[in-house]
């Protein structure tokens, strides 16, 4: 009897044992992985058996999960990251989430698709759950969010550090706003940062902000004057200076739930949609079809689509919910793949070249090359084209590239200038990442503070460029005669329909303005008189 309760005891203290083993975080990371598209699998493999009818290990890891109810749940039970909440700067970071709520609303709502497959990722790579934290700051979770600096989808990367990290690019798709490529982008960076940075979580995600040069530089520096270089010690830009601490302060609201009074709505603790690929190009519209989703929900699940159609060349990976897949995959092998996407003969007329095709039947040269197997841009007059069209009318595709410009704007009597209409919750920050503006700009326009509350029903104006390129900037022609022209500085590759094209005037304005014939070549740093109402919109 007594040897019985021995080993019964022996028991029990092995598994106790075993239970708070299980729950510590090794300090090494994996490797980063190689192949970005194998990600898609994880939401199928969740649903596979071994051999002998056991759980795979990610099967049991998602089991685990299970434990939760909630997502923010999970992330809040496994935080690993000091808060600091000491430090001035993350107690300001506090406050300003205190007063927020509905900022968290919004963020919570945006991040319901992606945040279980975010946090299976980080799981799967053995990473801390704080990183899930990170699109918060960088993008509030914004699919579509484009920084001045060109920084683009919930990870924010700028296109080189994208590129960088597999993550391609082109009039078509872009990977920096595919959930899973940029999502797989981003843990590759941070892992090579967390290395990098000597384990420093603090200094990864430092120069996950300002660039690695500029923390490495900043720590040199203290090294040399003999200073500490921990992050609160280090001179960094003023954006960096408030990034880690805005990260840390929605940690610390999320594992204090009592101490702030900042609730997070509930995100369901499993799978939002299932990867499938579909092999071809197809449009968007059958998309939507077929899974029985708007137009809208297509994009949100696919933001890395720029335009009405799949990328020709791939990806073919199409996010669905995964209460609908099942379904999309049957109607989809159904289909014929004739009639994925729209095609339209075009017979070349004299003039035509590529460019001008494309612009008329809006896809791209590239595509038009790739389906009619053509290896130059070179063309002839009474020969035809194969063209992939969309199916439906242009103001259908509601979140591609060209609508998102525009979406909540209203167009002025001249066409040159937008009104946006606030909306209960919005900010001057929120709204300048959807348009690709800084909140500089936006008060500039507007003559307001940046502190300035926002109230339902205001309107701002909002300047937007037409040729899908970064506005910061738009208005930087120096004024040399306020009541009647602006001068335009003639930068290396400009042109005169380039510049036209940028102030929305005609060619033929430039040309009577600055009495220059046509076909006269612009040369770097000649200056060119634009008409101020070109400018203000006035």
């Amino acid at each position: 009897m007594h040897l019985t309760r021995k080993a019964l005891l022996c028991f029990i203290i092995l598994i106790l044992t075993g239970c708070n083993l299980s729950t510590v975080r090794k300090d090494s990371t994996p490797s980063a992985t190689t192949q970005h598209e194998a990600a898609p699998k994880v939401i199928v493999e969740t649903r596979e058996k071994t051999a002998d009818n056991q759980a795979t290990p990610l099967e049991q890891s998602v089991s685990a999960s299970q434990a939760h109810r909630d997502v923010w749940q999970q992330i809040k039970n496994e935080l690993t990251f000091a808060t600091h909440a000491d430090k001035a700067s993350v107690r300001a970071k506090i406050q300003w989430f205190a007063k927020n709520q509905a900022y968290i609303d919004r963020v919570s709502e945006r991040a319901q698709p992606y945040l279980y497959h975010i946090v299976s990722r980080l799981k799967a790579r053995n990473m801390p759950l704080d990183l899930a934290l990170l699109p918060i700051v960088e993008s509030a979770y914004q699919p579509f969010a484009y920084s001045p600096s060109r920084a683009s989808g919930i990870w924010q990367f700028i296109p080189a550090t994208g590129k960088r990290y597999g993550m391609k690019q082109n009039w078509w798709y872009d990977g920096r706003r595919d959930i899973i490529a940029a999502t797989e982008g981003a843990l590759d960076y941070l892992e090579m940062l967390h290395k990098r940075f000597n384990g420093n979580w603090n200094h990864a995600l430092a120069a996950y902000n300002a660039g690695e040069g500029n923390v490495e530089r900043a720590i040199r520096r203290n090294k040399k004057a003999g200073k500490p270089i921990d992050f609160w010690s280090l001179r960094l830009p003023r954006e960096t200076r408030g990034y880690v601490p805005s990260l840390l302060a929605v940690a610390e609201i999320l594992k204090k739930p009592n101490k702030y009074p900042i609730t997070f709505n509930e995100i369901p603790n499993q799978p939002h949609f299932e990867a499938i690929n579909v092999g071809s190009q197809i449009d968007l519209a059958t998309v939507a079809r077929l899974s029985d989703m708007s137009i809208d929900d297509v994009y949100k699940l696919n933001p890395g689509f720029n335009q009405w159609a799949t990328d020709p060349n791939g990806p073919h990976r199409i996010l669905v919910p995964i209460d609908k897949s099942d379904s999309f995959k049957q109607k989809l092998a159904a289909l014929p793949k004739s009639e994925r996407i729209k095609w339209t003969r075009h017979t070349i007329r004299e003039g035509e070249s590529l460019g001008v095709i494309a612009r008329r039947y809006n896809t791209s040269v590239s595509a038009l090359k790739s389906t009619n197997n053509l290896r130059s841009n070179l063309i002839r007059a009474g020969r035809s084209l194969l063209i992939p069209t969309s199916k439906e009318a242009t103001k259908f595709y509601t979140l591609s590239a060209d609508a998102r410009k525009f979406r909540g704007l209203k167009t002025t009597g001249d066409g040159k200038r937008y009104i946006y209409k606030v909306k209960r919750g919005d900010n001057l920050w929120d709204i300048g990442r959807h348009y690709g503006i800084s909140v500089k700009q936006l008060t500039q326009w507007n003559g307001i503070s940046r502190k300035s509350l926002l109230k339902p029903g205001q309107k701002l104006t909002v300047w937007v460029k037409d040729d899908g390129s970064n506005n910061g900037g738009m208005v930087k022609a120096v004024a040399k005669n306020k009541s009647d022209a602006s001068s335009y500085t003639v930068k290396r590759g400009d042109s005169l329909w380039l510049i036209a094209r940028k102030f929305d005037i005609h060619v033929k304005d430039l040309l009577e303005w600055n009495n220059l014939k046509k076909g006269r070549h612009l040369q770097p740093g000649q200056t060119l008189i634009v008409k101020q109402d070109a400018l203000t919109g006035a």
